[in-house]
C-alpha cells in the first residue's frame, strides 16, 4: 500500500501555516471561449450571455459573462493557492456588483479574516475586480487540513 501523501506535496497550506491577513490572488482574462464553455458545462444559455442581439437591448448593452464564471475564479484562488489543494469549500456568500465581458481581466482575491483552529476552519473575504472596479464581493468558509493529522496518518501507515 502506498503511504498517504502529505498536503505539502501538493503545495497547499495546513491550518497551522495560516494566519489572519494572508492573501492570495489569481487573475485571468475572460474569453469568448470561456463564456461558451461555461454555458455548455452548466446549461445556462441565458441570452444575455450567448445572444448579442438580445443582450444589446438589455441594461448591459451587450453580452456579459456569467456571474458564476467570475465567482469560479474565487474558487481557483482558494482551491489552488490558499489554502490550496485539499481544502474543502463549506460556504460562499456573493454579491455581484458589475458585469464582466469577454476581454476583461478578472483578478480574484482571498484574504483570511479569521481562523478557527479547533474546527480546522478559516473565513476569507473574497473579491473579484476588473481593474480598479469591484465586480464581485463576498465571504467564504473553508475547511483546511491539519499537519498534525496528516503526519499521524503517515506514521500510522508506515
Amino acid at each position: 500500500m502506498d503511504s498517504p501523501r502529505l498536503h505539502t506535496d501538493l503545495n497547499g497550506f495546513f491550518i497551522e501555516d495560516l494566519s489572519v491577513g494572508m492573501t492570495a490572488v489569481f487573475a485571468k482574462t475572460i474569453t469568448e471561449a470561456d463564456i461558451v464553455m461555461f454555458s455548455g458545462v452548466t446549461g445556462d444559455m441565458n441570452p444575455v450571455h450567448v445572444n448579442e442581439e438580445f443582450a444589446a437591448d438589455t441594461m448591459f448593452k451587450g453580452r456579459i459573462a456569467h456571474g458564476m464564471l467570475t465567482a469560479s475564479l474565487i474558487s481557483t484562488v482558494l482551491g489552488m493557492k490558499m489554502p490550496g489543494p485539499g481544502c474543502i469549500y463549506l460556504s460562499q456568500d456573493l454579491k455581484f456588483l458589475a458585469p464582466v465581458r469577454a476581454g476583461d481581466t478578472v483578478t480574484a482575491k482571498a484574504v483570511i479574516l479569521d481562523i478557527i483552529p479547533e474546527k480546522k476552519r478559516i473565513i476569507c473575504k473574497t473579491t473579484a475586480s476588473v481593474g480598479d472596479k469591484l465586480v464581485c464581493d463576498g465571504e467564504a468558509k473553508m475547511m483546511v487540513r491539519s499537519r498534525q493529522e496528516e503526519e499521524a496518518a503517515k506514521a500510522a501507515s508506515a
